[in-house]
């Protein structure tokens, strides 16, 4: 049984071969192409092509109906009368280039005669920059170098390595890209200053080069792998003191840790030494998450670091809250023996809180008597109070975490207006972009260096409704006569302004509307009511919705002219400031209807008028015009 597989392969082999040597023949059965100096040249070199037609493969006997023509590609180069045809071609580019020659006969297609190709490429270049390295002390030599410029030909690369006692190794490619090698070996860091000797031979059928010797110990090329298992553990849970540990190969002696906050881009790092997988980290802020990642190194001097660890996350425990809370307030006269006294505060900085804030201790003390108090504790930044009107009162607000309360901020409730000469003077409010607004202002007349602070306080305006909205405030040093105000403001809304002067106990005020972007209101007021008062016109509207007034409202203006005049019609302006629901007018005659109707104006320009109102002087409110008014005077 053995011997007939035997056999048959043999016979497959033969088949092979001869099918081979058939389309060889084939190919050029008619004639052959030869190629001098050879089928391999230098770049710029020249080289002879020559085409002979082999015995009766011919158009006929007579050569001269031979006609043999030679091809570079699919384009023709050269052609001749006869049995042969020799062609010198130069200036062919780097790379392989097909010629084929062909036979033409007369009222016949081209026959093809033979081919060759012909290869262009350069001599390798020296191989430059050895480089070596093992990655960990299991793993396996590899070596790289820069090859040079590309030959273009089949080029054979071979990386031989000498080391002690004659040791040798040796690998080969055979790709003309190749410009790196694993020899599969394992070089221990037994005899760490062993001496191992890298060299790199090229050669192509253009010549050879060999790159310098490239000479380095085991220390020179182990690269250690990354640490793992990286912990952290934090001493009496705090941030203020923690252990990192991680596992290294057995024999690296440096290592580097970096480490930063998750939203920092800066790096901080330290080098270490014989740390054995251990290393006490005591500046990292509480409550904040960290990463942490660390390299190796088997030699002071020597080698490279291993790539950076896996990264670890971690967030560093709370700690008791620093910061002071920043706490404003307002007070609102109720009756004649109650006052509401509303506090606000801000949240503390990531930095000052150092860790989640769980509640606010607020205590509200009666000063003089110190008979009344009241404590509460709440997760909102604002508490109200009423209270008696008698009395001096004061208050003191904290913040607590898990780890405990910050510092009490303390402050005296006073009036913060009550000092007229202490108030700001000259107050302006301009546009500093979409959301912006400049506040400016001067001192007060009185003793402006006892000014201890300003305090901007700003509120959307809104007018009627249950909820007021959110009160924001900036606080300035008495040098600085101007503040950007940005903190939740919008374009087209109006903004209710104060400045408070602070002078101790003490505080002075001003105010004015401000808007960071304006235009003309979208609508105008609709006149609600129009009745006769104490020998004048009460004039009555509805505000204008919030969304439509585009800004501050600056003035109103009541219209009114002689119902079906052609007449212009008279008008009366009235400040915002003067009144926002109602206003009289003493200007209409006796026993005339008139028509009325309203507008309002922002700096940027006049709303449309809103309802048309009908009335006449003796009768009370009609209806919208085009009707009959009511209360026309009687015959």
């Amino acid at each position: 049984m053995a011997h007939a597989v035997r056999g048959y392969s043999l016979a497959l082999i033969f088949i092979i071969m001869w099918l081979l040597i058939k389309a060889k023949i084939d190919v050029c059965k008619r004639g052959d192409v030869t190629v001098k100096p050879s089928h391999v040249i230098l770049l710029g070199s020249a080289v002879n092509i020559s085409c002979s037609l082999k015995p009766k493969q011919g158009c006929s006997r007579y050569s001269s109906s031979n006609r043999l023509i030679l091809y570079k590609f699919d384009r023709r180069i050269s052609f001749h009368q006869g049995h042969s045809l020799s062609s010198q071609v130069t200036d062919l580019p780097l790379g392989t280039t097909l010629f084929v020659c062909k036979l033409s006969c007369i009222n016949r297609d081209e026959i093809r005669v033979c081919g060759a190709e012909i290869s262009v490429g350069v001599a390798p270049e020296q191989p430059q920059n050895i480089s070596c390295i093992q990655k960990g002390e299991q793993g396996t030599v590899a070596c790289s170098w820069d090859r040079g410029r590309d030959t273009h030909l089949y080029t054979e690369y071979t990386l031989q390595l000498s080391g002690p006692k004659n040791l040798t190794w040796q690998k080969q490619c055979k790709d003309y890209n190749c410009d790196h090698l694993d020899l599969g070996i394992n070089l221990t860091p037994a005899s760490p200053e062993s001496s191992f000797t890298a060299k790199v031979t090229a050669i192509n059928s253009l010549g050879s080069s060999s790159s310098f010797p490239s000479t380095f110990t085991v220390l020179d090329i182990v690269r250690p792998l990354p640490p793992w298992d990286i912990r952290i553990k934090f001493q009496n849970a705090s941030a203020s003191r923690c252990a990192l540990q991680w596992r290294d190969e057995g024999l690296v002696l440096l290592n580097r840790l970096r480490y930063r906050p998750r939203n920092s881009r800066a790096w901080n790092t330290v080098n270490v030494t014989n740390a054995k997988g251990r290393h006490d980290l005591l500046d990292l802020k509480p409550f904040t998450e960290y990463e942490f990642q660390i390299s190796s190194k088997l030699h002071l001097y020597k080698g490279s670091w291993s790539d950076w660890s896996e990264s670890l996350s971690t967030q560093t425990p709370e700690e008791e809250p620093t910061g002071m809370l920043d706490v404003w307030y307002m007070k609102q006269h109720i009756d004649y023996n109650r006052q509401q006294i509303s506090l606000f505060w801000k949240n503390l900085s990531v930095s000052e809180a150092r860790g989640k804030i769980l509640h606010y201790r607020v205590t509200l003390q009666e000063v003089t008597g110190g008979k009344a108090s009241f404590q509460n504790i709440t997760r909102h930044t604002s508490w109200t109070w009423v209270v008696p009107t008698s009395g001096n009162w004061a208050v003191a607000v904290s913040a607590a975490n898990s780890k405990g309360s910050s510092p009490p901020t303390r402050i005296n409730i006073t009036n913060l207006c009550g000092a007229g000469l202490l108030a700001p003077r000259q107050v302006s409010a301009d546009s500093g972009g979409v959301d912006d607004i400049v506040v400016a202002w001067q001192p007060p007349r009185k003793a402006p260096s006892t000014v201890q602070e300003y305090v901007v306080e700003w509120r959307e305006l809104r007018e009627g409704g249950d909820t007021q909205p959110p009160l924001n405030w900036l606080r300035s040093p008495p040098y600085n006569m101007s503040a950007l105000i940005s903190e939740n403001i919008k374009p087209y809304i109006c903004y209710e302004i104060r400045v408070y002067a602070l002078s101790g106990d003490q505080g002075g005020c001003s105010s004015i509307l401000g808007n960071s972007k304006h235009k003309a209101p979208l609508s105008g007021p609709n006149i609600n009511a129009i009745t006769k008062e104490k020998g004048s016109i009460l004039i009555s509207w509805n505000s204008i919705p919030a969304q439509e007034q585009m800004g501050c409202i600056l003035n109103y203006r009541i219209y009114w002219k002689e119902r079906d005049s052609d007449s212009k019609p008279q008008l009366c302006e009235i400040p915002y400031r003067v009144s926002q629901n109602s206003y009289p007018i003493n200007s209409l005659q006796p026993r005339v209807t008139y028509v009325l109707w309203m507008t309002a104006l922002t700096a940027a320009g006049e709303s449309s008028q809103g309802n048309e109102r009908e009335f006449c002087l003796q009768g009370e409110v009609t209806t919208a015009a085009g009707q009959a008014p009511d209360g026309l005077a009687r015959s």
